[in-house]
């Protein structure tokens, strides 16, 4: 699928109703890139002769090799320079794989040991016929074109119901504190929320950190209820043109893809939270033209639905299972419309992640490699001398935010730190990608072949972690950018 025809440059997309903004760009992006010929590689040689290798190669096959990966028909076989996979024989690739390194891949201390047969349980000819819970459990599949583990909701000492410390406490008065002043001070309310936010006030929290609510609290509730009116606005005005055939596609697209975030968790299965997500992506779609809808950014809505549903739902209900539709419309229709302004806000400061052909997460993979040389060189080394390309699998990371390498609990503790940093899903977050690959740098030592690093990088072991594990990740994160953000020479060097 294309936006423009490469033989003469017109737009394909020749129909647009008036009412909408803009054109919505085809579908491209993925949640990760395939695995792809590195440049060390002697180059494939085609009919015409060998090709010149470019220097966006990489990219833009990726960008080729996925336009049609998420048809609805296709998921039979799998795609991988041109040649038809089946999906039998991939799983039994995979399964052989696995056994081979099951024995000796990692030290029998580290949680990725114990990580191999769970990834062998969620494979979909040993599926396991039971639902996970929301709260500390396995980790829910996802349906992808690579092996990897989806995290389900709030596995991650679970940042929502858990009765708190006298300490917990105090830090939650100094919060409110600051949060009911007439005028909240954000330096500070930052500089509090970087260890964590208590979850009795984590949504009021995240609204103010996001800009969606001024600091000034006369003027918070005229500035929600207008702001929840315009979006509602927006779906009436433009939702209808999901059905006109200029934007069948994109609609497409978001109706696949939604049902795929977290296929065995009972709360994204139904139908009333499935079309409010959908409601929310195709109204971001329509109104940012210049990027469109782009896989990965329905991922971004998920932490700010969960910790805006947490404000609506009783406290002794369990969130993996609950029925929305036991929640009242009003408060339904809240939850939507400030998860649509507080996903369009985090996306304004990273909008050239989004945009054609991604240029934004392209230099972010870049200068994770180019850290990594200053940090971990020998990991940096053992990576290139087995032809593991940093896009392979940090793309993945970037698109999402980090979204699928850990559970959704933990997610929403790293995005209180992102909230509290000034640039910090711009900015920081790269560095928090850095101190991500370098925690397991140990693990990744120890593999001695390509199959087992892609393995490894695509499944890391986070599933038990906790808030300790994502503080620690952040306070490391936090010293390398202390260390590297004040010369910055070492995110040029692949310039030169």
């Amino acid at each position: 699928m294309q936006s423009v025809d490469p033989q003469n440059g017109k737009n394909f997309w020749k129909k647009n109703s008036k009412t909408v903004p803009g054109n919505i760009r085809a579908v491209y992006g993925a949640m990760h890139p395939p695995i792809l010929r590195s440049p060390k590689s002697s180059p494939r040689k085609e009919a015409g002769g060998p090709r010149k290798p470019e220097s966006n190669d990489s990219f833009q096959d990726f960008q080729e090799s996925v336009n049609d990966a998420w048809d609805c028909n296709d998921d039979e076989f799998y795609v991988i320079s041109d040649v038809k996979i089946s999906n039998r024989m991939v799983q039994s690739a995979a399964l052989s794989v696995i056994n081979s390194h099951r024995s000796g891949q990692l030290p029998a201390t580290t949680m990725a040991a114990s990580s191999l047969p769970e990834l062998h349980s969620h494979l979909p000819s040993q599926a396991s016929p039971t639902t996970p819970s929301l709260l500390p459990t396995s980790q829910s599949p996802s349906i992808d074109h690579t092996l990897h583990t989806a995290p389900t909701v709030l596995p991650c000492s679970s940042p929502s119901r858990i009765p708190g410390s006298e300490r917990d406490a105090a830090r939650q008065e100094k919060f409110l504190e600051l949060i009911e002043s007439p005028n909240t001070n954000l330096p500070e309310l930052r500089k509090l929320s970087w260890s964590g936010i208590p979850p009795a006030v984590r949504a009021v929290t995240w609204r103010l950190l996001n800009g969606y609510l001024p600091a000034n609290s006369e003027r918070r509730e005229d500035t929600m209820k207008r702001k929840r009116e315009e979006y509602w606005s927006f779906v009436k005005q433009y939702y209808h043109t999901r059905l006109e055939e200029s934007y069948q596609d994109t609609f497409r697209q978001i109706h696949i893809d939604i049902p795929r975030m977290f296929p065995l968790v009972p709360l994204f299965q139904q139908t009333i939270v499935q079309e409010m997500f959908e409601r929310i992506l195709y109204i971001w779609a329509i109104r940012h033209p210049a990027s469109g809808y782009v896989q990965g950014i329905n991922d971004l809505v998920t932490p700010f639905f969960v910790v805006f549903l947490q404000e609506v739902v009783p406290e002794d209900k369990n969130l993996d299972d609950y029925e929305v539709d036991q929640v009242g419309e009003e408060e339904r229709n809240v939850v939507e419309a400030d998860s649509y302004w507080c996903m369009s806000k985090l996306l304004d400061g990273i909008q050239d992640s989004y945009t054609f052909a991604q240029p934004g997460i392209q230099t972010k993979v870049l200068q994770l490699g180019e850290l990594m040389k200053r940090i971990d060189a020998n990991l940096h080394q053992h990576l290139d001398r087995h032809e593991i390309n940093y896009l392979q699998f940090s793309f993945r990371w970037f698109n999402n935010l980090l979204m699928r390498e850990m559970p959704l609990g933990c997610t929403v503790r790293l995005w209180d730190t992102l909230h509290a940093e000034q640039d910090g899903f711009s900015h920081f977050v790269l560095y928090v990608c850095a101190a991500f690959l370098k925690h397991f740098s140990q693990n990744l030592m120890a593999q001695r072949d390509f199959q087992g690093l892609m393995l490894l990088l695509q499944n890391l072991p986070t599933s038990n972690w906790s808030n300790s594990d994502i503080s620690m990740l952040v306070a490391e994160a936090f010293r390398l950018k202390f260390i590297f953000a004040d010369a910055p020479n070492h995110l040029q060097a692949a310039k030169k």
